[in-house]
């Protein structure tokens, strides 16, 4: 429990320097929210910035920020009308988390497998050619992969939608998950190949085959569950990855997800909307990290106690 609370306790200041170092950027950057507007008067313009505070000296509009920040209040979109942070996010949160959640779950569900077959047949041609087809993985990033699988399947043999967002629609989604999922499994497939690997290899392995248990029983009972506490460490970075991945795989498909806002919000300079945006994938991104974190705790005790193997 002296473990969690401490970890709990952490998440509060990182937060902050991520909202405070976010805010700071976000000023510095060239250009307003209102310099693409060709058309405004001088006085429409200033009404605008009184309006939303952008008059007033930085350090009181980050003190005006954290005030409502504190009441769960992000802010008025200054680009789109009508409409707050929250509300957009209330909007684009749940089509990025079910992006994710089954990207994820395609990966790790996949992608452990893959690993183990590929391990127990080392220097064969099917462990040679999945580790070349996860190399490509791994080197081809979202936006080039993305474009070939809309182009493939979407124009060329029309098996699935290229863009859009109906739902309830799964044919929506199989693209777009694909796309996000591929580097994360080719990276937990490998990272899994090479930890099976290292533990078929131990002494007290060969000491089970020695007593004559199955194949099988030696890999499921004896060298696949440490064998994964790599891949579980890995698990926090591979949210991360999914998570904002999707700001490419989102755009290029045209889904009403976050990553679509935050596109929009740092190309037009809403500060408002990109800040929050930040701040939601920060809290998704350190939640992942800690409950990975106290997953890892309650399977072994050195890290509880703070001695890591």
């Amino acid at each position: 429990m002296r473990y969690a609370l401490t970890r709990i306790v952490g998440i509060v200041p990182t937060l902050f320097v991520i909202v405070t170092l976010s805010f700071v950027l976000v000023r510095l950057a060239p250009g307003g929210p209102f310099d693409q507007e060709q058309t405004l008067a001088p006085d429409i313009k200033a009404n605008l910035d009184r309006a939303y505070g952008l008059d007033l000296p930085l350090g009181r509009q980050y003190l005006r920020y954290l005030a409502g920040l504190s009441h769960g209040d992000l802010g008025p979109s200054m680009r789109v009308r009508d409409f707050t942070v929250n509300q957009l996010i209330a909007t684009g949160l749940p089509v990025s988390l079910i992006l994710g959640s089954l990207a994820f779950a395609l990966a790790v569900g996949l992608g452990i497998p893959l690993g183990v077959v590929a391990a127990t047949r080392k220097d064969r041609l099917a462990d040679r050619l999945l580790m070349a087809v996860l190399a490509l993985g791994i080197a081809i990033p979202a936006y080039v992969v993305a474009p070939l699988l809309a182009l493939v399947f979407g124009i060329y043999l029309r098996w699935l939608p290229v863009a859009g967002w109906e739902p309830g629609t799964a044919r929506d989604l199989v693209l777009p998950v694909i796309a996000l999922a591929l580097p994360t499994l080719a990276y937990v497939a490998r990272l899994t190949r090479a930890s099976v690997l290292e533990v078929l290899g131990l002494p007290y392995v060969r000491t089970a085959r020695a007593k004559g248990l199955t194949p099988s029983a030696v890999l499921i009972r004896h060298a696949l569950p440490p064998a994964l506490a790599p891949v579980l460490g890995y698990l926090g970075p591979a949210a991360a990855a999914v998570l904002t991945g999707s700001l490419v795989v989102e755009t290029v498909f045209g889904l009403p997800g976050m990553g679509r806002f935050l596109v929009q919000g740092a190309l037009n300079r809403d500060y408002t909307l990109v800040l929050g945006q930040v701040l939601v994938y920060a809290a998704l991104l350190v939640s992942f990290n800690l409950a990975v974190d106290l997953l890892q705790g309650l399977l072994d005790p050195r890290v509880r106690h703070g001695r890591r193997p």
